[in-house]
């Protein structure tokens, strides 16, 4: 499943009734479940759907300390005759599959395409809102290992005890947003380079 993280001031239903809007037209469908903290989106084609197909491309939304991180799969259409209650369980618990071809998805639109228009219609939202995949304000402090003292990331030194501070200094992966370890070379999320400014196009799935 791909992912990416982006920080700002939004929530998963923000983005989720922005997608349902851009994709609730034509030959597509998509309609969202879930809780406030995590929503899944689901995009499908009814004609697919009444000739036997109940794939469908699922966008996971999940809040997360100082923005959401959005994931990318497959998963089975959840039908309008079941319960709020049970649709949104399902949605919930259901893990998303590796996006691969996904036939029953659109029957006019490419599948490789599709999953590309949903993260430019995420990137185009996040920047509306002034979100992005860099560390926010709110998140721009480490704790000097010493003495646990709080200091704004980039520091040299810490304000309290005076101890070098770049050994522990966070780095968020320009291609997916996921604020890594100082130490760390490769992005844990998406296996990119980190200190790269890599497009998000290129991002290696997991």
């Amino acid at each position: 499943m791909q992912q990416r993280v982006f920080h700002g001031d939004l929530t998963p239903d923000d983005l989720a009734m922005a997608l349902v809007g851009e994709f609730s037209r034509g030959d597509l469908r998509a309609q969202k479940v879930g809780t406030p903290d995590k929503v899944i989106v689901q995009i499908a084609t009814p004609s697919r759907r009444a000739s036997g197909g109940n794939t469908s491309l699922a966008v996971s939304i999940q809040k997360i300390d100082d923005g959401v991180m959005v994931g990318m799969g497959e998963q089975e259409w959840l039908g309008v005759a079941a319960s709020l209650g049970q649709t949104a369980v399902s949605a919930l618990l259901n893990p998303l599959n590796l996006l691969g071809r996904i036939d029953d998805v659109a029957a006019d639109v490419d599948a490789l395409q599709l999953p590309e228009k949903v993260w430019a219609a995420i990137d185009r939202f996040t920047r509306s809102v002034s979100a992005s995949s860099e560390i926010s304000d709110r998140l721009r402090t480490t704790a000097c290992p010493y003495c646990n003292t709080a200091n704004a990331v980039g520091a040299a030194v810490c304000v309290q005890c005076g101890a070098p501070l770049g050994s522990v200094q966070p780095d968020s992966c320009t291609a997916c947003g996921f604020v890594n370890a100082k130490e760390a070379k490769f992005c844990s999320n998406c296996g990119a380079k980190l200190g790269d400014h890599q497009d998000p196009k290129g991002l290696r799935d997991p």
